[in-house]
């Protein structure tokens, strides 16, 4: 079974599995897929997280595939550019956009050797195979969707960023691939062709990912960056290596959550969830304002926390032990009994625009991977038909801080895809999408499957709320009664107008082994098994 948010991604994987290839096979294939029919969402420019488990071979690991700073970064680069927090919590405002738009806004991409390196190690099917889906897509067109339609669109001045028609029309291959004549993007339902893309997968599949690093590609991508005055060279491609860490892992309700470790958001989720097991959340009824309440604290704790002390932990060595104790989760859990309430002005940095594909195959390899551009930086290299990732915008431009600017330094992300085991047996794996979402969503869907024994479409589907600052947002799902209570606590409370907000849950439960898929509302996609 395999689940993602993109129709076109979910059959190139089960087409894979169709053919014998394992669920590696298939999260690569519909991870290249993803790249094509959700262009500003990843991409062979992009940055990843992929959490596999195989039985089989007794394997458990997670590959880290986040993109490194340039070498050329100073600490002050910006500093005196800095023109304050995006409001909205993603990302740093850096005068003229220099962090999010252009050449001096792209990382190093890892999510090309995370693929290529994890295929090596744990794939069956060949690694040319995997790419026909997505040069299908590329050569022969794909419809826009209704989600690619609405980033398409998207306006984000009014938090300090720019719109995604300025990305799209960046280069000149932009706005022939994604801008209509009259100069506005591609709309619902209109074709999009890109067969330079077609091409550059063409050449991966032949030469392999290292092409991208050390090859004809790397070459393109550095001689455009030296053109244009961009800070990544083809030393910083070279250099990049894939970091391979081991599964953080916690106790919940008797079962164990396996997520990825820093610098990945895993630590935020095993945070909330040693806070909320000292709670008895059954009690307080589901989605109640008690249980809004005990929720948005733990969600507000983890955010302080990762604030203060998670970042690269080459620089910055994250204390893990304390932050998990059961000393510090019973302080805490004492603090929310007492009322006391946790200033979050602001959780930062992390842009809105990912994906995610979870799959599980027949001989119980669980593989989860969760992937971005970060903020597209608009920077398509000339005839290469991808978009490299503008990931210098989760770099806080202050120096001194955890997240700050520095030379090859990997960004903090909140990208969590995750294993739940049962006595060492894999019975759910879960990734999304979203930002600082990720978490909060991903820890009230475990919440939903593990206290509230829902099936994966249910637990994905109920209404959320978010607490990624002082203020608690809501769906719009939520009773109104609820959130008067919730507002008579003193909390200021924010309705969003969506029925299906904060992140986008992609899963796949496996109780008794029976699987049991589910994709979020939110998006396009869906969950498909084979039998």
């Amino acid at each position: 079974m395999i689940t993602a948010p993109q129709p076109e991604a979910v059959e190139a994987g089960t087409a894979i599995l169709r053919a014998g290839g394992n669920a590696l096979d298939a999260v690569i294939a519909c991870a290249l897929t993803q790249g094509v029919v959700d262009p500003m969402m990843c991409g062979l420019g992009g940055l990843g997280v992929l959490h596999l488990l195989d039985p089989a071979r007794g394997v458990h690991t997670v590959i880290d595939g986040l993109s490194v700073s340039p070498l050329a970064c100073r600490a002050d680069m910006w500093a005196d550019r800095f023109e304050g927090d995006c409001p909205d919590g993603f990302g740093y405002i850096v005068r003229d956009n220099l962090n999010e738009l252009g050449h001096g806004s792209v990382t190093a991409p890892g999510i090309l050797r995370v693929l290529g390196q994890a295929h090596t190690q744990y794939g069956r099917a060949g690694w040319a195979s995997l790419f026909d889906p997505a040069i299908g897509h590329a050569e022969e067109g794909w419809l826009v969707r209704p989600h690619v339609a609405t980033m398409f669109y998207l306006d984000e001045r009014a938090y300090g960023r720019r719109s995604y028609l300025d990305k799209l029309a960046f280069t000149g291959d932009g706005k022939r691939i994604y801008v209509r004549p009259d100069g506005m993007p591609k709309r619902l339902g209109e074709r999009v062709l890109n067969p330079d893309l077609a091409a550059t997968l063409r050449l991966i599949a032949r030469e392999g990912a290292e092409t991208f690093y050390t090859g004809e590609l790397a070459r393109r991508i550095a001689d455009d960056m030296a053109r244009h005055d961009g800070l990544l060279t083809l030393e910083d491609l070279a250099a990049y290596v894939p970091e391979v860490r081991e599964p953080l892992q916690v106790s919940y309700r008797g079962r164990t959550v396996a997520v990825p470790p820093p610098p990945a958001g895993g630590i935020m989720i095993a945070e909330m969830l040693r806070i909320l097991e000292r709670f008895d959340l059954v009690a307080l009824g589901h989605n109640s304002a008690a249980y809004i309440q005990v929720v948005a604290e733990a969600m507000k704790l983890a955010g302080r926390d990762k604030e203060r002390h998670i970042g690269d932990p080459r620089f910055i060595v994250p204390p893990l032990a304390r932050l998990l104790s059961d000393a510090y989760a019973d302080e805490c859990a004492a603090g929310i009994r007492a009322g006391e309430r946790t200033p979050l002005p602001r959780v930062g940095a992390e842009p809105k625009h990912t994906t995610t594909v979870s799959c599980v195959d027949s001989d119980g390899m669980v593989v989860s991977l969760t992937h971005t551009l970060g903020l597209p930086s608009g920077v398509i290299p000339p005839g290469t038909g991808f978009m490299l990732n503008g990931g210098m915008n989760s770099y806080d431009p202050r120096p001194g801080r955890a997240a700050s600017i520095g030379p090859g330094r990997r960004r903090f992300s909140t990208m969590s895809p995750l294993i739940v085991l049962d006595g060492g047996t894999p019975v759910a794996t879960l990734g999304a999408p979203g930002g600082a979402w990720i978490t909060i969503a991903l820890t009230q869907v475990l919440l939903n499957l593990l206290d509230w024994g829902m099936g994966m479409q249910e637990a994905i589907s109920a209404p959320r709320f978010s607490a990624t600052s002082d203020a608690i947002d809501i769906s719009n799902r939520i009773p109104r009664e609820t959130q008067r209570a919730v507002e008579a606590m003193g909390y200021e409370v924010r309705r969003s107008p969506a029925s299906y907000p904060f992140g986008g849950v992609h899963g796949i439960a496996m109780w008794d082994g029976v699987l049991d898929g589910g994709a979020d509302p939110q998006r396009d996609g869906l969950a498909t098994g084979i039998s």
